[in-house]
């Protein structure tokens, strides 16, 4: 976030984290700002405070943030979290500092990554005025999009985006998996799922998710469904219950029912 901000215009003064060694990483990779440890003094002479720490560690860094800044007011400060609202910047905002969030719905697993894929994105913002002000200059420069999320549904709205992310690359290495163990070449697996998945998420954008679902539980194939259900309790029985539960979702998004005698039994395969 920070390399992508300083390479639109926007000055990176300093670059904070608990450990100097982590700050000069940082820096040296935004290419701005000074490295300082989380408590230095100079921060005060920031206006804008950008928190890029996780959603757990979130409120223990606003409070130590808050006792070491002795004037708030004028000052910005946002966070980047996602299952948490501006409530967790409150001891910031009693001193006088205006709060606000800005989530990118987009999958970081690093820094380089963030660089590539942050630009053009999807932003939840949400705070006070001059809060919402500067994080819009900032998603324009990005050349992304903002949107609000109700306040009291972020925890759905972040669950959202797990059910997407984390379980879809799962769900694909355990694909990943079946496929070497079937003789497809290792060379070639992680590339093909790429492009299976990638124009499925095409589809599901095109046609939405019942037109774009696929597979024999839509066709009412019971016989192929029995024939996997057979072969996991061979080659990896903890997917049985994944596949029963995703089975279960498919058909009420498709409209259909299960025979009686396909439905999931009770007792253990």
């Amino acid at each position: 976030m920070g390399k992508l901000l300083a390479r639109a215009g926007f000055p990176v003064l300093f670059v904070a984290a608990r450990r100097i060694s982590a700050a000069r990483r940082a820096a040296r990779f935004i290419g701005s700002g000074r490295p300082v440890r989380l408590g230095a003094r100079d921060l005060a002479e920031a206006p804008v405070f950008l928190v890029t720490v996780s959603d757990a560690a979130l409120h223990d860094v606003a409070l130590s943030l808050a006792e070491q800044v002795d004037r708030w007011r004028g000052k910005i400060v946002l966070h980047t979290c996602g299952s948490v609202g501006v409530e967790v910047l409150e001891p910031l905002r009693r001193r006088g500092a205006a709060v606000g969030v800005l989530h990118p719905f987009q999958t970081i697993p690093s820094a380089r990554v963030g660089v590539q894929n942050l630009r053009g994105g999807f932003w939840a913002v949400e705070g006070d005025l001059p809060a919402r002000k500067i994080v819009r200059e900032w998603v324009k420069a990005l050349e992304g999009k903002s949107f609000k999320v109700r306040p009291s549904q972020r925890t759905l709205y972040h669950l959202s985006a797990f059910l997407v992310c984390p379980t879809v690359v799962t769900l694909m290495d355990r694909s990943r998996r079946l496929l070497r163990r079937s003789g497809v070449p290792a060379r070639i697996v992680r590339p093909m799922l790429g492009q299976f998945v990638g124009e499925t998420v095409r589809n599901f954008v095109e046609l939405g998710g019942r037109k774009a679902l696929s597979g024999p539980a839509v066709r009412g194939d019971w016989v192929t469904i029995r024939r996997h259900l057979r072969a996991l309790r061979r080659a990896a029985p903890e997917l049985v219950p994944s596949y029963r539960a995703l089975l279960r979702i498919m058909l009420q998004l498709a409209g259909r029912e299960a025979p009686r005698r396909a439905k999931p039994r009770r007792h253990a395969p």
